[in-house]
Order: C-alpha cells, then structure tokens, then sequence
C-alpha cells in the first residue's frame, strides 16, 4: 500500500448555493475588523450573496478532502466611455494554516482564465496597504502598479 494513498486532492470548483455557508464562515475567521480596519468593504451574507447571485462563474471554492478550504469571489465591470472590460476579484482568502499550499494560486488562476473568457483585460484588486502577505502573493501572480488608496475610517466598535 503506497503511502499516498490518501493524498489530500485540492480541487478549485464553482461555488454552489450550498457552499454559501462554508464559505461565509471561513470568510468571517479571514476578515475580521482586527485583521483589516480599514476595510471598506464589509463581509457579511449579503456581500457573497449579491457577488453569487450577479456573477456565479466567478465565484470559485478550493475543496481539500471536500471541505471549503479557500474562496474567490469576483465580478465583471464595465465602465462608461471605456472599451475594456474590467475584472474585480473583490475577496480572495484561503483557510489559516493553508496559506502557502498552492490554494491561492489555483483559484487565482482559475478565476483569471475565467476572467479572460468573459473579455476581461484588465484586473483589479484592493487590499490594505498594511497587508503584507496579500501584497506579496498579488505580486507574484503579476499585480504591479500598487497605489496607495486614502480611505479614512472612524471604527465606532473599538472606540468605547
């Protein structure tokens, strides 16, 4: 008997409505307001929801032994007086502890050949400017021209 024999098979799929829960609280480990204050966006249910129900081809899971071990959920915009298409890949996130095993990497790369299907030529991403780790693995699947966003927050929850 080889000792592979129950190697962990990880597999990038699209998200089905029954994936909904799984990866809402993943998400919700992933995005706190600790991990992220200045997050302009929110995760909440109807965050995924919205981008599942608008965009379902870009809305990706990676699955290890069948259970939701990452996700990326992404969307298509059009913008006016412009002929490219543009591709938002609004949340990105892989369960802690898996964070270097190739997870990322897959559902980025699956969601960019997507995104390329659908015409897209051009992605974008935000992330905090203090969130190293997300800088890096977006450099290295080729993001470049980091802009340093000014968003001010006032977080109501930690001032009490």
């Amino acid at each position: 008997m080889s000792c592979h024999s129950h190697n962990e098979e990880l597999i990038v799929r699209e998200m089905t409505i029954d994936d909904l829960a799984a990866v809402f609280h993943l998400g919700e480990k992933l995005f706190t307001s600790d991990f992220s204050p200045s997050m302009y966006r929110t995760w909440d249910e109807y965050e995924i929801t919205t981008l599942f129900n608008s965009d379902t081809e870009l809305c990706l899971v990676a699955e290890l032994d069948e259970e939701i071990v990452g996700f990326a959920l992404g969307t298509t915009v059009e913008k006016q007086n412009s002929a490219w298409k543009y591709g938002y890949l609004v949340w990105i996130g892989v369960r802690p502890g898996l964070q270097k095993g190739g997870a990322g990497h897959m559902l980025f790369g699956e969601i960019k050949k997507r995104m390329i299907e659908q015409g897209v030529r051009m992605i974008i991403i935000d992330t905090d400017a203090d969130n190293e780790a997300g800088i890096c693995f977006f450099e290295k699947e080729g993001f470049d021209n980091t802009q340093n966003h000014v968003y001010m927050t006032l977080n109501l929850s930690r001032s009490r």
